[in-house]
């Protein structure tokens, strides 16, 4: 079992809590969220994503966002910084990592959909600026666009960019991006939930979820003993998450997973538009789902 431990483990998609009523980011209640993850045994976090709204959030918000959560915790956090403009992703990573931030997780240039050579310059760029780890990030159905594995093999050689966080859906893609990148410190960490066991299989070394919001101590048992190949503890936990992991995609991430936590507790499940609330359906599905798994809980002990 090789991996390079930069970024392993489970690394939670934090959501933005706003103050219920209105849209300002309640920093109170996204501290108790970052204490109550680390507490279940997460490797690190991640505010300020797309999980986080942050398409929606002001530059001042963002960086705030990811001071409050650094001020929280003692586990790594890796700030997304991302933005379909170079020099906005630019100023949120100097930003983040003024504020404290470990590392930088930051997306494709969305709607302007640059060419390869234009992908590798904004990524670059970015890192050749600042000096924290940086995470590479491709969801072709967010973006419009798929990063080539020859530019991601490319920036696996700068000495700030890190990992590559895999949303594609496509596992033949993911896997020649983790042969090709071993001789390098980078690290593969899944995006997509359903994906996390099998990627780790190829040889990722973690995920980036948003299932581990609700359902953080299943994630970390699911990802670590995948990563010691305890495959069958692994596989019996992915089959028990499966319907919990699909059902937070029912409707635009991150509505349904604010719905999940609210059902739990954490907090109201306010969306800033152009988001609104779950369906009555989704709210069915989500608190139907959540039962059972803490009547399986109550019933193990685990």
């Amino acid at each position: 079992m090789i991996h390079h431990d930069t970024f392993a483990g489970v690394y939670p998609a934090m959501t933005t809590p706003f103050t219920d009523g209105t849209d300002a980011v309640d920093h109170e209640q996204l501290a108790v969220d970052a204490r109550r993850l680390e507490a279940a045994g997460v490797d690190g976090l991640v505010p300020a994503g797309s999980t986080g709204e942050a398409a929606t959030l002001t530059h001042d918000e963002h960086a705030e966002v990811v001071e409050t959560v650094v001020d929280a915790v003692d586990v790594p956090v890796i700030a997304g910084t991302g933005s379909n403009s170079t020099r906005e992703a630019l100023d949120l990573t100097e930003r983040a990592a003024a504020a404290g931030a470990d590392a930088a997780l930051l997306i494709s240039p969305y709607y302007n959909k640059p060419e390869p050579a234009g992908q590798y310059e904004h990524y670059a760029t970015i890192a050749d600026a600042v000096d924290i780890p940086q995470i590479v990030y491709n969801v072709p159905s967010r973006t419009g666009s798929n990063l080539d594995v020859d530019t991601v093999v490319d920036l696996a050689g700068h000495e700030n960019v890190h990992g590559y966080k895999a949303a594609s859906g496509d596992a033949n893609r993911i896997s020649e991006i983790v042969e090709r990148t071993r001789g390098e410190t980078f690290d593969v960490l899944s995006g997509d939930d359903g994906m996390t066991l099998p990627l780790v299989a190829m040889g990722a070394t973690g995920t980036i979820s948003v299932v581990a919001n609700v359902e953080p101590e299943r994630t970390c048992r699911l990802v670590h003993a995948a990563l010691e190949e305890d495959f069958e503890t692994a596989r019996a936990i992915h089959h028990e998450l499966g319907p919990l992991m699909r059902a937070l995609f029912r409707e635009t991430n991150p509505i349904p997973a604010k719905e999940a936590m609210a059902i739990r507790g954490y907090g109201p499940a306010e969306m800033r538009s152009p988001l609104t609330r779950g369906s009555d359906e989704t709210l069915r599905v989500l608190t139907e789902l959540l039962a059972a798994l803490e009547d399986d809980a109550a019933t193990t002990g685990a």
